[in-house]
């Protein structure tokens, strides 16, 4: 059975409701919610994700998704069936509901480890790198995630779900995400204690200490309340958007290259190959010598400072 992915309606809708949030916050509300330059290298790394995406996602849907439903669910009696014993599961309205359960359950450690690992997080500070948040930073996406995200979903079509399926879930959680990163929309009541919301959003895209690695969740909430990175907005704190360690420049090239730059300045700094694997796979701010610290170690100092 062959679906259209939702994000194929959707792009178009993006640029709408970025033009729309653009008019309104110069017209009516905040002038400087929106950056020209800023704005302009969202939609740059946006188109150029589109195309890239377009290119890539199609082949690793084929080589990777595909590949690894038809070898763990062959044919057996012209029926799918999983390696493990089962019939592969159908198109019912329950699988569905799994299948996007299963897709924001992974979502969540997909993201969240795209924050917990510096080579991943250099692919991922792209979307994080503007001092911006509105509807325009939502298309700023980096180009090299696409490479690496097939990986960490395969585990749902190996079991059973199929591809095109998973495919569609994907599109919807991306037309979910984009519509979060607006200020416009505020606290939601009882929807709080189970969607991610707008604020949440918010949080996740500070750079306030107290807000870092925080709310990683696709739709639900309810992964980072388990695992401990829930965090709601406090509306008493100015909120400070972007990162640490900014690009400080408008060139997309500049943009998705910034931090791969900086694990390998970060690499030179010690002979020792297990401070290099560190730098390109531990936690971002890691050092071997303490000169920069992760997020975890400030807070630890933070509290020690106040506990005294």
């Amino acid at each position: 059975m062959d679906f259209t992915n939702p994000l194929v309606y959707g792009i178009p809708c993006f640029l709408g409701f970025i033009a729309l949030e653009l008019t309104y916050s110069k017209v009516y509300d905040d002038k400087h919610l929106y950056k020209w330059k800023d704005l302009i290298s969202s939609v740059s790394l946006g188109v150029g994700s589109v195309i890239l995406g377009a290119l890539i996602k199609t082949v690793s849907v084929i080589f990777i998704l595909n590949f690894a439903y038809d070898i763990f669910n062959p044919m057996v009696n012209g029926v799918r069936t999983n390696i493990m014993g089962w019939e592969s599961f159908g198109y019912a309205w329950y699988i569905w509901v799994i299948c996007m359960l299963l897709d924001d359950f992974t979502y969540y450690w997909f993201h969240r480890q795209n924050h917990m690992v510096r080579f991943l997080w250099a692919a991922h500070i792209v979307h994080h790198s503007s001092d911006n948040f509105n509807l325009g930073t939502a298309v700023r996406n980096g180009w090299f995630t696409i490479f690496y995200k097939p990986f960490f979903y395969v585990w749902i079509v190996i079991i059973g779900f199929p591809p095109e399926m998973l495919v569609v879930c994907l599109g919807i959680e991306a037309l979910w995400q984009f519509q979060l990163h607006t200020q416009y929309i505020k606290k939601m009541g009882f929807i709080e204690k189970i969607l991610n919301t707008h604020t949440m959003h918010q949080v996740h895209h500070a750079r306030n200490i107290e807000y870092m690695d925080k709310n990683h969740g696709g739709f639900l909430n309810i992964f980072d309340r388990i695992f401990g990175t829930w965090k709601e907005l406090d509306e008493s704190i100015e909120i400070e958007y972007g990162v640490s360690t900014p690009p400080n420049s408008y060139n997309i090239f500049i943009i998705l290259t910034h931090e791969y730059k900086n694990i390998w300045e970060d690499m030179k700094k010690s002979r020792n190959w297990s401070h290099k694997f560190m730098y390109v796979f531990g936690p971002p701010g890691w050092s071997h010598d303490g000169s920069t610290l992760t997020i975890k170690q400030i807070r630890r100092e933070q509290q020690a400072k106040s506990s005294k």
